[in-house]
Formats: C-alpha cells, structure tokens, sequence
C-alpha cells in the first residue's frame, strides 16, 4: 500500500470516536508498521506534563526501555527542542543516538503541533539502511497533522 493510499485510513481511525485516543494511536501504529516494510517500529511520545521531557504512547514493534526521554536526548528528545523533523539516515553516525536495538539502521521523527506548541511526535526506526525519503516526511507530518487534530 502507497503512502498516499494510507491516508484515507489514517484520517478514518483519527473518526473512529467510538474508541479512546490510545487505541486510535496505537491503530495508526500498527497499520503504517503493517504496510509499509521499512517501518519496524512505530511510536508517539508525548511531552510528560510540566516536565522536559517525552513519555512513551502508544507504539508497535519491540519493547524498549526508553519510555522516559529527556528533552535533548537522542533523536526524540532532540525534536522535542528543535521543533524540526529529524532524519537519520545512519543511526551509527550519529553521536546523540540512543540505541533502542541493534537490528535499527535508521530513525525518523516528525513532531506533532497544536497551536503552535510541540505536544509529542511520531518516532519510527528501520531495520533498513537509509529507507526514508522526502514521501515519508511528507507523509508522516500529514499523519501529525491529523493526529493533532485528535489530541486538541
């Protein structure tokens, strides 16, 4: 299934109000982890309160022990200061990486807005050596937008 394909699908799980926030999250998760096959694991974090930091959402994939991120640490904690979506080609050549699995060969993150502030983002690591391009950036701040829509 095409990027632009899933986006009719996406925008059907953000209307699905007959189930809560999580579980419309954690439907986005699994159907892009589903459908496209460089995408081995998919996540939100979400800002943690007043704290500067990001908390774990839902996510598909292999269980990870960074449920907890501070602002400025790895990828994630990068985007969540920056406020720039951050593509990582090569995981290994970057010194600010925290190591979720070996089998990972490259990262994106996408933030999520509201109003302007950054809430949260999607996280999604590859097995595949350099597999995102300029589609998936398009794609996932689509997928951002919407999910921004759901949590306003």
């Amino acid at each position: 299934m095409t990027l632009q394909e899933l986006k009719p699908k996406i925008k059907s799980i953000i209307k699905e109000e007959n189930l809560s926030i999580d579980e419309r999250l954690l439907n986005i998760c699994e159907i892009l982890e589903a459908h496209i096959e460089y995408y081995n694991w998919v996540g939100f974090y979400f800002k943690n309160g007043d704290k500067d930091e990001l908390k774990l959402g839902p996510y598909v994939g292999e269980p990870t022990d960074h449920t907890i991120i501070p602002f400025g640490k790895g990828i994630c904690g990068q985007v969540a200061v920056t406020n720039q979506n951050f593509v990582v080609p090569d995981v290994t050549a970057q010194d600010n990486y925290i190591a979720c699995s070996i089998t990972v060969k490259a990262e994106i993150v996408i933030p999520v807005f509201i109003n302007g502030e950054n809430i949260g983002q999607i996280d999604i690591d590859s097995n595949t050596p350099d597999p995102f391009t300029e589609a998936d950036e398009r794609f996932l701040e689509f997928v951002c937008k919407e999910v921004a829509k759901l949590m306003a």
